[in-house]
């Protein structure tokens, strides 16, 4: 039971740090976390301020979107979260976030290129852009998985960004990477063409990053 009310405070804590760092407004976005063993996930309430949100009001589901614990409602994206958990094994957390810059590039139907070794180091690729589809049944979780690439994260057409990672703690950090480097390329097409890395400097950068970088035990 300890490890499940880690995963409630991990879970918690990235609904948190996702308005904090200004990657949504009101009441947008959302974070969650799986745990597979239980089979049970963890998701932010649908509608509730993230300033006032406290561990104990996140919502806990079963894989099939049953609610097991918990006095509120699960955010209205728990089917596309649910989607990626059951399609993909290897993921243990998500982020669902309509942050600016990313956004933008969401909207123009454009990929993010890699542009700068940042993205090389976190994303190994181009972060991808999904067309449009609508937010019925399983669509928007469909079509994740159709486009999505080797990057952690992806843009949908006129929708906004899905992040995802071992834990929502590298959910989080995918996401927040992904606005980084999105404000940066926005900013550098505006003032001309950038050209993105060659294929051989990307793979330099991104094992590098995966191999040796940070402190032993760490996984940021």
């Amino acid at each position: 039971m300890a490890s499940f009310e880690k995963l409630r405070r991990e879970v918690w804590a990235a609904n948190v740090e996702i308005f904090r760092s200004g990657l949504v407004t009101m009441h947008s976005g959302n974070a969650s976390g799986i745990d597979r063993k239980r089979g049970l996930v963890v998701i932010k309430p649908s509608g509730m301020d993230y300033d006032k949100l406290r561990p104990s009001d996140m919502a806990v589901t079963d894989l099939g979107g049953r609610k097991r614990e918990g006095r509120w409602n699960p955010s209205v994206d728990l089917p596309h979260h649910l989607y990626l958990y059951r399609h993909r094994p290897e993921i243990g957390g998500v982020i669902h976030t309509h942050s600016n810059y990313a956004t933008c590039f969401a909207l123009l139907g454009r990929p993010i290129s890699v542009y700068l070794t940042a993205i090389a180091d976190e994303f190994g690729a181009e972060v991808p852009c999904a067309p449009y589809v609508d937010n019925q049944g399983d669509h928007i979780g469909e079509t994740i998985l159709t486009h999505m690439g080797k990057a952690p994260a992806i843009l949908l057409g006129h929708h906004g960004i899905f992040a995802w990672g071992a834990t929502p703690r590298a959910a989080l950090k995918a996401a927040v990477m992904l606005e980084d480097v999105a404000k940066t390329c926005y900013l550098a097409l505006s003032l001309g063409r950038p050209k993105p890395l060659p294929t051989k400097e990307v793979r330099k950068w991104y094992e590098r990053y995966h191999t040796t970088y940070g402190q032993p035990g760490t996984t940021d």
